[in-house]
């Protein structure tokens, strides 16, 4: 599994960002095509501590503020509840990550 943000880092430095309040989290977005809307997860995004998750958000928010509303009646409603999980900061799946790597021994600021 890829998982953006994490780049280069090694696991001891993965563990203390983990420990600092870093995150793994996925954003919301979705598409219509007239009557059809999808509604996607991103992949999985490493935050560190301290960056902006709403800004790490913002591609995928602006998807959805272009292509999630035209679809009847699901695209304004899946467009708002992607606004609102990603101008929350994203849906936290940390717990998740770690357990199905065996880490969930981590332990978080």
């Amino acid at each position: 599994m890829s998982i953006r943000g994490m780049e280069g880092m090694t696991n001891e430095q993965i563990e203390f960002e983990l420990k600092m309040g870093g995150k793994f989290v996925v954003f919301q977005y979705c598409i219509s095509i007239l009557i059809m809307t999808f509604r996607r997860s991103s992949s999985v995004i490493f935050i560190k501590n301290g960056q902006n998750t709403i800004l790490a958000g913002l591609p995928y928010t602006l998807l959805s503020l272009v292509f999630g509303w035209w679809g009847f009646p699901w695209g304004p409603i899946y467009t708002i509840g992607s606004f609102m999980t990603n101008f929350s900061g994203g849906k936290d799946i940390t717990k998740d990550i770690l357990k199905s790597i065996g880490r969930d021994d981590v332990v978080r600021a």
